[in-house]
């Protein structure tokens, strides 16, 4: 049968922590507690949540009853929608093989960052450690400046660990690592969280954290955020959400499922940003200096604040350090897989070759890409690529997906599907979610972000033009021309019309 040749879950539960651990990923841990610190702290969760509920859980109900409904990786199930429509399903695909290129140089700092975390390696001057010893930054992206070697044996394990799970298949590999990954991952989080708030000085940084600035809730870039947390944080728009839910059963409850991935990552940033910012708090007091300037997010955070933290803790310090990089390291290994599956996904749809095949052929050629990550310009090279992928390739997806879906191929067949197989039902507030409120949102979005872009060029100036040309723009017209090269190509015999409501056994 077709769907047991491409793969299908072993049961719900192994399909529920896999979309989980694609959602609960780097940005859960270092982006969302900056975010609830700086937009409102305790306010910016009514955002948040309105953000949840109006683009969020529409958009996730929306991918899984689209992939389940016609049964393919993101391309397949536009092409057998709409045979038109197949290039926006290469874009998302392609755009997870992008992201995941660099992706796996961020988890080889984690992973080497793990290593240093035993001897606590990274002395009493962090950021120096990091960007001078660590990174060896250069001058700038066009600057190669030789090979980073632990980055690159890092960027080599983490390459074998992805090909090697994606390689066994979706029950035999990534259903199996996810079940033991996220568990343990939890587990992490809420040991971390549990010292975090316990350590001295942690109540300023949480009453920080919470104490709510109701003015922020009337700034439009306040609820801006909120939805690209939202948006971004559940794997929206990477073709992954579509390609997973392809591989349930007929009947399987897409609507449930939905909320519950969800409000499980809602509730793993919100453990993060208690345990973060409890710790932030330590620091602030035991230094004597306001939590304003040790309150940081991103890859400062990860590599230089918390490592100071780690140096400040003593003898357990040791202990959090280590737990912290593998819970990075545990997060991102669950993300950087479900961004190999939507892409792998996909070629093996068209083309109609083995899974081996297809992950190893992958995996080389991402390998061989990643290495420029591990040079002296990885660093410059990984923001302007990041960042135009985020601001700008993923919210136009998102945006003409919703569109297209929601007007075009028809709102309310993915509705009467989805309610078909669901013991939840979602009624008419769904699909006016879907064809009016979330293509507003994101339009402001986009919006927003090219005005930005326009009065202000990323990285203040700090960056060539030509830099943000070639790897900013450049690489999303890369990705928009290579999707309809795909589009152009045949796909092998029959997929398009095999039956995509077959029988199958339900779990």
């Amino acid at each position: 049968m077709e769907n047991n040749e491409r793969g299908q879950w072993g049961s719900k539960l192994g399909f529920i922590l896999a979309v989980i651990g694609s959602a609960v990923g780097l940005g859960n841990i270092w982006r969302y507690p900056y975010l609830l610190y700086t937009n409102g702290g305790g306010a910016f969760l009514v955002p948040y949540f309105v953000a949840l509920f109006t683009a969020g859980i529409p958009l996730v109900i929306l991918e899984y009853g689209f992939g389940h409904k016609f049964r393919g990786s993101a391309p397949l199930s536009f092409a057998r929608a709409s045979r038109k429509f197949e290039w926006l399903g290469w874009w998302p695909s392609i755009t997870s093989f992008v992201i995941l290129s660099y992706y796996t140089a961020i988890l080889s700092w984690a992973i080497n960052f793990l290593f240093f975390s035993f001897a606590q390696s990274w002395g009493a001057d962090t950021n120096s450690f990091f960007f001078n010893d660590f990174l060896q930054a250069s001058t700038g992206p066009f600057d190669i400046d030789g090979m980073r070697w632990p980055i690159f044996l890092g960027i080599t394990a983490i390459w074998f660990i992805n090909w090697f799970v994606s390689y066994r298949g979706v029950s035999g590999g990534i259903e199996r690592l996810n079940k033991v990954l996220i568990p343990t991952l939890l587990g992490i989080m809420l040991i971390i969280v549990v010292r975090g708030v316990t350590l001295p000085g942690a109540s300023l940084g949480l009453n920080r954290l919470f104490t709510p600035d109701w003015s922020k809730v009337k700034d439009l870039n306040v609820w801006i955020d909120a939805y690209g947390q939202v948006f971004f944080s559940l794997s929206l728009a990477m073709g992954i959400l579509i390609t997973y839910s392809s591989y349930l059963p007929k009947k399987s409850d897409i609507n449930n499922s939905a909320f519950i991935t969800a409000f499980s990552n809602a509730g793993f940033e919100f453990l993060s940003a208690i345990g973060v910012f409890g710790i932030l708090g330590f620091m602030a007091t035991n230094q004597g200096i306001p939590i304003d300037e040790v309150a940081e997010q991103g890859i400062g955070l990860a590599f230089v604040v918390f490592p100071e933290v780690f140096s400040l803790m003593g003898p357990l310090g040791t202990v959090f350090g280590v737990l912290f990089f593998l819970a990075l390291v545990f997060a991102g290994l669950t993300s950087s897989i479900s961004l190999l599956e939507a892409f792998s996904s996909a070629v093996i749809d068209k083309s109609g070759a083995s899974r081996k095949k297809v992950i190893t052929i992958t995996s080389i050629v991402g390998y061989l890409i990643c290495v420029i990550y591990a040079t002296g310009a990885g660093l410059f090279v990984l923001d302007i690529v990041d960042a135009f992928i985020n601001s700008f390739s993923l919210v136009t997806v998102g945006l003409i997906e919703a569109l297209i879906l929601g007007w075009v191929i028809g709102a309310d067949k993915i509705r009467e599907h989805t309610n078909s197989v669901s013991i939840y039902r979602i009624g008419k507030w769904w699909e006016i979610m879907i064809k009016f409120v979330t293509p507003a949102i994101l339009t402001v979005m986009l919006v927003s972000k090219l005005i930005n872009e326009i009065k202000t060029p990323y990285g203040g100036g700090g960056y060539l033009t030509t830099a943000l040309l070639i790897l900013g723009w450049g690489v999303i017209g890369a990705i928009i021309i290579i999707a309809f090269i795909a589009m152009s190509t045949k796909w092998h015999k029959g997929v398009l019309e095999q039956n995509i409501e077959q029988d199958e056994e339900a779990m």
